[in-house]
């Protein structure tokens, strides 16, 4: 019986000298802040020529592990949740307009984490904490019948609670899923009179955070986000 031919495919230099330069970075031989080595020392390096370097270069940036500035040596960037997030913005957003299912998760997936964000805020927030809160509420009543306003304010809202929490991860997961979804937030610049019900949920999601009752906060944005849930549509 005759063997099925497998194909070696050659990979390009440039696939090569990515990995090298990955490798540079991921061991802690080049850290955030530091200038890539030129490109001429980098050729020497490898024994490949300026392309190959170019190519794997902007690799590293389209990543997000390096920044390219004309006229300058390119600098190993400091990775950050919010910066990761960042990389995956445009495939995100695409993903979603192609599919209604992929924004019916993600809207599951947004209560799901808040619920969670609103039980760890209940037992961590301070004065300051509800202070900064109370204080984005009168920014959304000073912003009603200016939807991006008033729409900005409420993904700021949300994402002040998550920022109770202290971890920089929890953050940038209510960033990122907020700003995939603020495109579908439409009904909101059609109908009139929405805005006031978010900001009657929004005082009480509030008085029961400042009552460090974790069930009560769980509830009440429970509340708030199967309501707004119908908001966000294709």
């Amino acid at each position: 019986m005759t063997q099925p031919i497998e194909q070696i495919v050659r990979r390009k230099l440039s696939d090569e000298v990515f990995d090298r330069l990955e490798r540079m970075i991921t061991s802690g031989e080049l850290q955030p802040g530091d200038e890539m080595p030129s490109e001429r020392v980098l050729m020497e390096r490898f024994g490949v020529g300026r392309p190959a370097i170019r190519e794997a270069m902007q690799s590293l940036a389209n990543k997000g592990l390096v920044n390219i500035s004309h006229g300058e040596r390119a600098k190993v960037l400091k990775l950050t949740a919010r910066s990761i997030f960042q990389q995956v913005d445009l495939t995100a957003k695409i993903m979603l307009s192609q599919s209604s299912d992929s924004l019916e998760h993600l809207k599951s997936a947004r209560i799901f984490f808040e619920r969670g964000m609103a039980r760890e805020a209940a037992q961590r927030a301070t004065k300051a904490d509800i202070s900064d809160l109370k204080e984005i509420i009168e920014r959304q009543r000073n912003s009603l019948g200016q939807a991006e306003e008033f729409i900005a304010a409420d993904m700021h809202f949300h994402t002040r609670i998550a920022q109770i929490s202290g971890n920089p991860i929890y953050v940038a997961v209510s960033e990122a899923m907020l700003a995939w979804l603020k495109q579908y937030h439409t009904e909101m610049l059609i109908w009139t009179g929405k805005e006031k019900f978010t900001l009657v949920e929004h005082e009480e999601i509030v008085d029961r955070l400042e009552a460090g009752d974790a069930e009560g906060s769980e509830t009440a944005i429970l509340k708030h986000l199967e309501r707004s849930r119908a908001l966000y549509s294709k």
